[in-house]
């Protein structure tokens, strides 16, 4: 485990890696999870450390049914990542437009059979496990395991040295991954999204009842801005306290820029006023009842955990901070993909469908039933359904709300890789310190997200495809219709929802340098002129 003696405190807790990663004015990004730093053991795979305040009935609760995974030591990596060099070298003697012709090496078969996929117990795996569970996958010819994974980390880490051939992932890690933020330096690319939306900010009881006793007008707005969050920060500087902790589940994450965003449009720096730490998404229930945490964002059932066991209430979802917003995508290695191009689009086809079947309302209660299994989610039934059912609950004792968009895998273009999503992430990560040198934005975006790949896909199993690689953000408060093709009948119309921001601010993806001037909080360390000269 390659965690410094200096930063593990008596408690139990890992504080202060600000080695590996550091936000700006922050000192060192902590780690209040219960295992390794997600940057400090750069296989992805590591012991487990476990906090004394959550004591071992808590440890054996969430590593019971865990597949454990295999141990990659520091010669494995340094092979795969020889292998990876070369395959690169291989790859640039060979034009673009040839590549998967010439690694397809004349087959009309798949180039590879047997997959490992890896996923995080979260309920938007979902287009994962259904794919495997009813049979998609073999459909298309696949024999595909599925490998439960303790972190973000591990699932980066392990595409990156082919321990992986694919996985559930962070939409901003394969953009992460593309300009070696936070890690080894590895080009991935996505074809497809898995999910819109999903993600909530929940904070302790505690909290909670002083941001209402702040603000009680504040606390009663839908959806709730920061503001009482705010009044509450204002009154323990002037009380002398320290920051108050809120866990996020990755620094690159939408979970991470949500709530940014969120505490950002109502003045709150998230980089002065709080401290962000990386906490596993299975691990924030009990590290908020451990007090190591007051609040989180993450992804379900995660918050519906904290609320059913009355220690935390949910403020807003992340829906309502940027309606109908990227989460998840599927990513894999640019090697990877470009190596096996059939084996690529036969997946892409059979996670198309899988989503399709998943988001039919009339199969959601199955969907639940399937996901919560100790294999996958490993929570009750009837947590995992407060979010996929089309209700939400935001506190104990309060009557669940319709939120019939709190998941969507399938409708409003939902696994539709757009290039506009990645640039607006790519924003972000320029606007909170992430990025440190001038690049061109536009260009990484379009060799990570592939829409042309996902047409492909999507062409073979008959579903429509956007005309456009790119759409304006924060347009529509309502329902709208989008230009499609069709495999069937060429030009159509996919039904849309809302893309509304939470503060009312409008992204278009080409007017980058605007939009992050726009931004009066902020932690860059590009300067706009120099981003402007590559992002004209």
């Amino acid at each position: 485990m390659w965690i410094r003696r200096s930063n593990v405190c008596s408690s139990g807790k890992i504080v202060g890696e600000a080695e590996y990663w550091a936000f700006p004015a922050n000192d060192g990004l902590g780690v209040l999870d219960n295992g390794v730093h997600p940057e400090a053991n750069r296989s992805g795979v590591g012991r487990f450390f476990w906090p004394r305040a959550m004591g071992r009935a808590a440890e054996q609760r969430m590593t019971r049914n865990r597949r454990v995974p295999p141990t990659v030591s520091r010669r494995d990596l340094m092979r795969k990542g020889a292998k990876l060099a070369a395959a690169a070298t291989v790859l640039s003697a060979i034009p673009a437009s040839l590549r998967p012709v010439a690694w397809a090496a004349g087959s009309e078969g798949l180039e590879k059979q047997k997959l490992s996929l890896g996923i995080i117990p979260l309920t938007d795996c979902a287009p994962l496990v259904i794919a495997k569970e009813r049979g998609y996958f073999e459909k298309f010819g696949l024999e595909v395991s599925l490998s439960r994974e303790a972190s973000w980390a591990n699932i980066r880490d392990k595409v990156t040295v082919g321990a992986l051939d694919g996985a559930h992932m962070l939409a901003p890690i394969p953009l992460a991954a593309t300009l070696g933020i936070g890690g080894l330096q590895q080009p991935m690319v996505t074809a497809l999204s898995l999910d819109l939306n999903g993600n909530a900010i929940t904070v302790s009881t505690e909290l909670y009842q002083r941001m209402a006793a702040a603000d009680p007008e504040g606390v009663a707005e839908s959806p709730m801005s920061a503001r009482p969050l705010k009044r509450v920060i204002d009154s323990d500087r002037t009380a002398g306290r320290a920051p108050m902790v809120f866990g996020v589940t990755f620094p690159v994450s939408m979970h991470t820029y949500e709530l940014r965003y969120w505490m950002a449009s109502a003045g709150i720096d998230p980089n002065r006023d709080v401290r962000l730490v990386v906490v596993p998404p299975p691990q924030m229930v009990a590290n908020l009842e451990a007090k190591n945490i007051v609040g989180y964002c993450v992804g379900e059932p995660w918050n519906s955990q904290a609320v059913a066991s009355g220690i935390g209430r949910v403020l807003v979802t992340g829906y309502e901070i940027w309606n109908n917003s990227p989460e998840k995508v599927f990513g894999v290695t640019e090697a990877w993909a470009e190596q096996n191009p059939n084996t690529h689009r036969a997946l892409l086809c059979a996670l198309l469908e899988a989503a399709r079947w998943t988001d039919l309302d009339e199969n959601r209660a199955e969907v639940v039933r399937i996901i919560s299994q100790p294999a996958y989610v490993d929570a009750s039934p009837g947590v995992v359904g407060m979010s996929m059912t089309g209700t939400f609950q935001y506190g104990a004792g309060e009557a669940a709300r319709p939120l019939p968009d709190f998941n969507v895998f399938h409708r409003y273009a939902a696994a539709f890789p757009w290039r506009s999503h990645a640039a607006w992430i790519l924003t972000q990560m320029v606007r909170w310190g992430q990025v440190e040198h001038a690049v061109d934005l536009g260009k990484i975006a379009a060799n990570v997200y592939r829409p042309d790949l996902f047409r492909e896909a999507a062409r073979a199993v008959g579903i429509p495809a956007p005309a456009s690689d790119t759409k304006a953000e924060g347009t529509h408060s309502e329902a709208w219709s989008l230009r499609a093709v069709s495999p069937s009948s060429g030009s159509t119309t996919i039904a849309m929802g809302p893309d509304r921001f939470v503060d009312g601010s409008v992204f278009d993806s080409l007017h980058l340098i605007p939009y992050l001037s726009s931004h009066w909080i902020d932690s860059r360390k590009v300067a706009l002129d120099d981003l402007g000269q590559l992002n004209s």
